[in-house]
């Protein structure tokens, strides 16, 4: 019974039947959450992550591609989002580590240099042009992959690593001097 309960969800979700849906959710909504707050160990995160699925979904209709074993699908679509989730952290994590390391490089003066080398980087920063600062900025500061920065730059991805890679180069000399 419980099979052909999905199956008729699916059926139902695939002839646009909004209350589907909305059984959909209120089946799996609460079972979701507590697989991706397994991977997750974040209440919040979890909620908001699963929350992002439904609205997937029924927006990017994902439910033409359910078939079979529904609580499978849906199971293992969340532990992937999860998966993809920790690894996108994990990367913002290491770019702002690898931002503090360009601040705190082996060519950066001395920790008793004080206050000037800040305001140095912060106005090399401030002075830098066009796309090299778009792309720090977009990489260092506000976490983006290189595919979304590139996007939202309007260019190539391999356009901008070189703009980040010049970007870089520039506040390395600066920052040597």
């Amino acid at each position: 019974m419980h099979q052909y309960q999905d199956t008729d969800l699916i059926q139902r979700l695939k002839e646009g039947d909004v209350s589907a849906y909305d059984a959909l959710f209120l089946k799996y909504y609460k079972l979701l959450c507590i697989n991706a707050y397994w991977f997750l160990q974040n209440e919040q995160e979890a909620e908001d992550l699963v929350q992002g699925f439904f609205i997937d979904i029924w927006e990017k209709q994902l439910y033409h591609q359910f078939s079979g074993d529904l609580k499978g699908y849906l199971h293992t679509a969340v532990k992937n989002r999860c998966l993809n989730h920790l690894k996108k952290q994990q990367s913002q994590a290491e770019k702002q580590e690898a931002y503090g390391l360009l601040q705190d490089s082996s060519d950066a003066p001395p920790e008793d240099a004080g206050p000037d080398y800040h305001r140095k980087l912060q106005h090399t920063l401030n002075d830098m042009e066009g796309q090299k600062k778009v792309a720090v900025h977009l990489v260092y500061m506000e976490g983006k992959r290189y595919k979304e920065a590139a996007d939202e730059m309007g260019v190539s991805v391999n356009s901008f690593k070189t703009h980040l890679k010049r970007g870089l180069k520039m506040l390395r000399e600066i920052m040597k001097k």
